[in-house]
Order: C-alpha cells, then structure tokens, then sequence
C-alpha cells in the first residue's frame, strides 16, 4: 500500500500579518512558517491507515528551499520518505498549475491512495486536491473524517451538513481530502526526529516536470477590511422591535 500525502509550508498561524508594499500580497521576510493545519490532518489519516494496513507513506510538497524544514517535520511524525518539487517563492499559488506539477511528479509512483488537507491556511482555495485527482484520473471524495478497509478497496466517511454523515464504498487507487479535526495529530517523537535526518527527500525542479505553465489565477489586490460602526435603534412596542431585530440577524447579518 502506497499513500501520498501533499503537504504545504504555510505562514504560522500566531503571526503578524502586514500587506507588501506592492499590495498583492504579505509581507513574508519576517514570517515564520509552518505546515499547513488541514494538510497535517492528512498526514496524520494517511499514517493511521498505513498502521493498519502495512506499505509506504510518501510525502510530497511544493515549495521554496524553506518548505524543507515542513518536510522534514512530516518525516519525523512518520513519513518513510518525500518529493519536493522546488519552486520560486511567489509560484504554485494556482491550484490548477499546482496540480498539473504534482500529477506530474507523481506519475512514476503510482499511488495506492493519495490524501489532501480540506483547503489551505494562506489561500483557502480548497481546490487543488480535486484538480489533482481530475488530473490523475482518479475517483475522489471530500470532507473525508474516516477511512477503513474495506475487500479490494476502502469505505469512507465523509462529514456532510446539519451533523450528518455519509458512507461510500471507493475503489483504490482513489484521492481523498481530509476534515480538519478529524482526529487527534500526534507529535513528532525525539526518535523521530532523528530518523528523519536520513529519509530520502528527493528534489524535483518544475522544469524536470515540463514547465508549470502560465497561471490561470492571480492576486490583483490584498488589503485589510475597514473596520466601521453602525447603530440601528428599533422604535415601537417590545414585541415589534423584538420581531424587527430578528429579521435583521436573520437576513442581513445571517447569524440566525
């Protein structure tokens, strides 16, 4: 059994975030970073089932010379070994350039279940891992919060609207992106750490994978939303300006 997980090296979540002077992006030159939260998640489902069922969990992660140190991490929870397909510090922002790359990278391993995060922290998109599995021609599912054995292939649970939940049997191989707080994340133990001072990273270019191509997306503007004040007082008798306030939260401010 060979499990993919990709992963992303993200800002941290603790910091302070200020726009570039360009204004289409953060200003990342003092940022710490971290692996993305939904991706650690998959991580982690990918290295419980292969405690169930035996094999490999590979890693793969595009990123500048810095998303080492997120590699590393990954390996040190557990990962037997990882690609990193290096790229330029402001590229692999377009899940459908992402996606084609990482196909690509991927063509030669021929993956038994590749898993995702849900979406993530920086950009939100929540698309590469559908595109991926569109581009690997693979049967997908989303919002997965369990994964089990189940004959030739795997039966999942995904989380759906309202506390409900839905079971499907999928064939393998299949791609699958994970509910963040699925389960519990474990941490990388001291052994661990050491173990993955000697794991294989390998290191491809996106030249060596044909190019990534011209980017379908791009951030025009970034910029801090105008904090304003606003007071509404409802006039008439309690039980009228009562049933205003609530066509107010229910419609308007949809918190009802």
């Amino acid at each position: 059994m060979k499990i993919v997980v990709a992963i992303k090296q993200v800002p941290a979540r603790d910091s302070l975030l200020k726009v570039n002077s360009s204004g289409n992006w953060i200003e990342d030159a003092d940022l710490s970073y971290e692996i993305n939260e939904p991706d650690a998640y998959a991580l982690e489902a990918g290295l419980q089932f292969k405690e169930k069922q035996g094999g490999e969990v590979v890693v793969i992660c595009a990123g500048p010379d810095r998303a080492s140190q997120t590699i590393r991490e990954a390996l040190a929870k557990g990962a037997d070994r990882a690609i990193h397909i290096e790229t330029e510090e402001d590229s692999a922002g377009d899940p459908l350039v992402l996606a084609a790359v990482m196909a690509k990278a991927l063509e030669a391993e021929q993956p038994d279940l590749v898993l995702t995060g849900l979406q993530s922290d920086d950009l939100g998109y929540g698309q590469t891992g559908v595109i991926l599995a569109e581009t690997m021609g693979l049967p997908h599912a989303t919002l997965i919060m369990n994964i089990e054995p189940e004959g030739d292939g795997i039966r999942v649970k995904r989380e759906l609207e309202d506390g409900w939940f839905q079971n499907v049997d999928m064939p393998l191989p299949a791609l699958l992106t994970i509910q963040s707080g699925a389960t519990k994340l474990r941490y990388a133990t001291l052994m661990g750490i050491k173990k993955a001072k000697t794991k294989e990273v390998k290191s491809l270019s996106v030249a060596e994978l044909g190019g990534a191509g011209s980017a379908s997306i791009r951030v025009e503007r970034l910029y801090v939303p105008e904090k304003s004040k606003h007071s509404q007082i409802f006039d008439g008798p309690p039980k009228e300006a009562a049933a205003k306030l609530v066509e107010k939260l229910r419609f308007e401010a949809r918190v009802l």
